[in-house]
């Protein structure tokens, strides 16, 4: 079932800015954070925002670089916004509030997706708060991401120990930032937390496929199955109810018999 959206652009007690959407129809509906990618809150997010909330969900997409003092080259990517870990807890907490104020989001049915930078901030909040779906796209297994340091206190190792939620993990093949052992290094360390996850590598996708604002990058189909994996993770997360005391272990990977990270390139 599809629904139309209603959307408003609230802002959280500390100025958090944010997009919300909600589906335009009585009942409780599930409630999923949607994050950005580096380049702060674009038109791209949005789109997804209301896409996802037309298929169930209330959804809050926030901006959480809003304060960066050059947004045009935030958006851009020509400059890049760097926040430590309890920076940005702190901004997903004052954005977590806002679903407080939508008609029918149950927020105790919780899921949060990020993509690229932002795919280990879903695990920072599950640290600290529970989270039932937690999503990441092309992100959260570079391996900047498992350094610990000041910006990132806890390392992915630190964030992924003793947390209890249900993973979605999706990558590329031909990601020049991830490799095919980074992604091996994240599905390890999910299974000695002993958490419920999926994780998935698409053969021939470059980082950033789903963004359909860089045609260098885009990849429709692969789009189109990343985004019904994700919802369909989602349903039966937060909608459908999985059996907590079942652990799944799902690892689907296609790779190259020549497959070379070296020669993986970044696509515009």
């Amino acid at each position: 079932m599809s629904y139309t959206v209603t959307e408003s652009r609230p802002v959280g007690a500390n100025g958090t800015p944010a997009l919300m959407c909600r589906p335009d129809a009585p009942g409780s509906f599930p409630c999923v954070m949607l994050l950005h990618e580096r380049y702060g809150l674009v038109k791209h997010t949005e789109d997804l925002a209301r896409k996802m909330s037309a298929d169930g969900f209330a959804v809050c997409a926030p901006d959480l670089f809003y304060a960066h003092p050059d947004q045009a080259a935030l958006h851009a990517g020509t400059v890049g916004a760097k926040p430590s870990d309890p920076e940005v807890l702190a901004l997903l907490e004052d954005a977590f509030t806002l679903f407080a104020g939508v008609a029918g989001a149950d927020a105790s049915r919780f899921g949060m997706m990020g993509v690229c930078q932002t795919g280990r901030y879903p695990f920072v909040w599950a640290k600290h708060h529970p989270l039932t779906a937690c999503i990441s796209v092309y992100g959260a297994a570079q391996q900047s991401d498992w350094e610990v340091n000041e910006r990132y206190p806890w390392g992915m190792s630190g964030l992924i120990d003793g947390i209890e939620t249900n993973v979605l993990g999706i990558f590329g093949e031909k990601d020049h930032v991830i490799s095919f052992a980074d992604v091996v290094r994240f599905r390890n360390a999910l299974e000695s937390a002993n958490l419920n996850y999926q994780v998935t590598v698409y053969a021939d996708a470059p980082h950033g496929w789903l963004n359909d604002t860089m045609p260098g990058r885009y990849r429709p189909v692969t789009a189109k199955q990343t985004w019904d994996e994700a919802i369909a993770f989602l349903t039966d997360t937060l909608v459908t109810g999985r059996d907590p005391s079942l652990i799944d272990w799902k690892f689907t990977a296609t790779k190259h018999t020549d497959y070379d990270f070296t020669k993986n390139v970044r696509m515009e």
